[in-house]
């Protein structure tokens, strides 16, 4: 059902001596006012149940040479509310409610200028959101923007939790971390989201509707206050400018959110990133297909059988084949397999992502893996993709590719921004899905385009080749920060379990320092449409306790709760698909008990099929019976543990 109630004008006309407008979202719990300080300056509050979430600060701009948001007067505002049910193709939900209430305020400079900007303000039940937009006007036009003088002040010093990304130009994988608001500096770089809690209410900082745009960190205040303000992303030639704007168009920065509910883990089930951000650019969807991928990287490849094989014809039939007999719809290759690859495949003389490696026909691959009703994607360096897209994408769909996994951009300055929308618009054109490694994380680009599957901008589990970070820990916070804002190429499924003390790094056939169940609960507590079965096929024979879990979990949902769980310590996470629930656990390395209520299940009765924790890392103890949505399910969970269930 899809229905749209616009209530336009409610006060269209509100004086300027209105110095103050109040908006609250649908249920009321959620309030942003925007008025102006002694400074002329723009400044909103958000409140939660009459709780202070963010105080008074400001909003502005720098121009050029000189600031756009100070000396302004007030000259009306209107009012509307909108209530809209949209598809989300792939994702967290199989729709998204865009129910708000909107407000958008005029501002112009008392004097000089005379310039005009307006602020629009919306209030959902599940966050606030505003965004600065600079009218059309001789003024302004072909400006620059060099700075965002927007701030996040706290009235007092939240517990706080962030991924201080410390640099521009990075692939923004890292953990978060507990984070003391009170010595938070200019010279910190946070990245997306920042997540807090206040005792009463959770909420997290986000960005939603990025196009054309600089990416936007957040910093400590220049004035030593609590809270945060932003910074921009600057452009890779020059570090004075941030946006380049064009001749006869608005500036609109993308949306500043406050994500908000009574607790951090309820904001797991938000779609409000998703809502904000522009519909889709693609008419037909139907040819986007979320699914299950066997991948050759991770383990290596090594393939007991094939020695001494890495990339070749032979490895990757015989990861074809591994999916074929799982029923998983996709096969991917990684780095390697195109002519002049290696090192990255960056610019550089023989690099040609239209002709394969020796080692390789994906010719013949791609025939082969046609007959086995399974289908391919393909990795490249994004810069040997930029030289050669409209070939490189033309022959791909010929062969019957899936997708294209795209790499090292490591950048989120206003032109890879625009890049991101080239290559996901050329790759809707040949039909061609796209996961971005190297990636900045999800600003809601996933709504304009649905072929955009799934991206990195996270630290997963191929740090196990190299590092000790891809803890526990690491996995449950995750899921209360950057899963928080959109799907993550985590790519679980390392099945050589180990106990912490045991792990050693390793490049191929690495081990995983968590326990079997917990590996498994990734797969429903991580938002992925695209994910991975990581590991070598020669593993999971040898080491098959939960496997059977992995043919059959579904890549997407039609709806997600979270359960229970703590920042840092453990999470529950149920998702449904069709009239089936998954539940899946993650616990940090603290062991503990935990009663978890059913109630997501209703009124019906069903049979649960429970993985948990078994006596050893790489055990499951699989139990079946029937349970109702009365019921409370009990687990033990392990340090470095967790556990899933099927709901029948």
């Amino acid at each position: 059902m899809r229905f749209l109630i616009w209530a336009a004008a409610l006060a269209a006309a509100v004086p300027a001596s209105a110095q103050v407008q109040e908006l609250a979202s649908p249920d009321g719990s959620n309030r942003i006012a925007i008025g102006l300080n002694a400074n002329g300056t723009p400044h909103y509050r958000v409140t939660r149940n009459g709780m202070t979430i963010i105080a008074n600060s400001p909003i502005a701009l720098d121009l050029d040479t000189d600031s756009l948001g100070y000396g302004m007067t007030m000259t009306g505002a209107d009012r509307e509310s909108a209530d809209t049910v949209y598809p989300i193709v792939v994702g967290k939900a199989a729709q998204g409610r865009d129910h708000h209430n909107q407000l958008t305020v005029h501002f112009v400079e008392k004097g000089g200028a005379k310039r005009r900007m307006d602020v629009v303000l919306r209030a959902y039940d599940d966050g606030v959101a505003f965004r600065t937009v600079v009218p059309v006007q001789p003024q302004t036009a072909a400006a620059i923007v060099r700075y965002e003088r927007t701030g996040f002040n706290f009235p007092e010093a939240w517990k706080c939790w962030g991924f201080n990304v410390g640099k521009f130009g990075s692939s923004h994988e890292g953990e978060f971390d507990p984070v003391d608001t009170s010595r938070t500096r200019d010279h910190n770089l946070f990245d997306m989201p920042f997540v807090c809690e206040t005792g009463k209410a959770g909420f997290a900082i986000a960005e939603a509707d990025l196009l054309d745009f600089a990416g936007m960190y957040l910093t400590g205040r220049g004035d030593g206050g609590l809270g945060l303000q932003v910074k921009l992303s600057p452009s890779i030639n020059d570090p004075r400018i941030a946006v380049r704007t064009r001749v006869g168009s608005p500036i609109v920065t993308p949306w500043r959110v406050v994500m908000l509910a009574d607790k951090v883990g309820q904001l797991i089930d938000s779609t409000l990133i998703t809502t904000l951000s522009t519909p889709s650019r693609i008419e037909d969807t139907s040819w986007i297909k979320p699914g299950m991928t066997s991948w050759d990287w991770w383990s290596g490849p090594v393939i007991a059988r094939l020695p001494g094989k890495r990339t070749s014809t032979e490895v990757a039939k015989a990861l074809i084949d591994f999916s074929a007999e799982n029923g998983w719809p996709y096969a991917m290759i990684d780095e390697g397999w195109y002519a002049g690859a290696g090192g990255g495949g960056v610019r550089r003389p023989g690099v040609d992502i239209t002709r394969w490696s020796d080692p390789i026909n994906i010719e013949e691959v791609a025939a082969y893996a046609k007959s086995k009703k399974v289908r391919l994607w393909l990795w490249a360096h994004w810069e040997a993709l930029d030289d050669q897209m409209e070939e490189a994408l033309t022959l791909y769909e010929r062969l019957g590719i899936a997708g294209i996994k795209v790499d090292f951009m490591d950048r989120d300055d206003q032109w890879m921004v625009n890049w991101y929308s080239k290559l996901l618009a050329a790759a809707a054109r040949h039909k061609l899905m796209v996961d971005l490694h190297g990636a900045f994380p999800p600003r809601g680009l996933a709504r304009t385009y649905p072929n955009f599957m799934t991206q990195e901008g996270v630290m997963g589990a191929e740090y196990n080749k190299w590092s000790r970070r891809a803890t526990a820990r690491n996995d449950v916070m995750l899921a209360y920060t950057r899963g928080l804002i959109g799907p993550m190429d985590y790519t679980p499924g390392g099945f050589r379990n180990v106990s912490p003390e045991q792990f050693r790094i390793r490049n191929d056939l690495p081990f995983v320092q968590t326990t079997r169940a917990h590996g498994l609960g990734l797969y429903v507590v991580f938002d992925s449409p695209l994910v991975a079965a990581a590991d070598s096929p020669d593993t999971y024979a040898e080491s098959p306790a939960g496997f059977e879990f992995l043919r059959d979990v579904p890549a997407s949902w039609d709806e997600t709760r979270f359960i229970a769980g703590d920042v840092g310590d453990y999470v529950a996470v149920a998702r449904r698909k069709g009239k089936t629930w998954y539940l899946g656990v993650l616990n940090n390395e603290s062991g503990r008990t935990v009663r978890l209520p059913l109630s997501f299940l209703g009124g019906k009765r069903h049979t649960m099929t429970l993985w948990a924790d078994g006596d050893a890392p790489d055990a499951v103890r699989k139990t079946e019976r029937s349970v109702g949505g009365s019921e409370a399910l009990e687990l033990v969970l392990k340090p470095t543990g967790g556990a899933v269930a099927v709901f029948h």
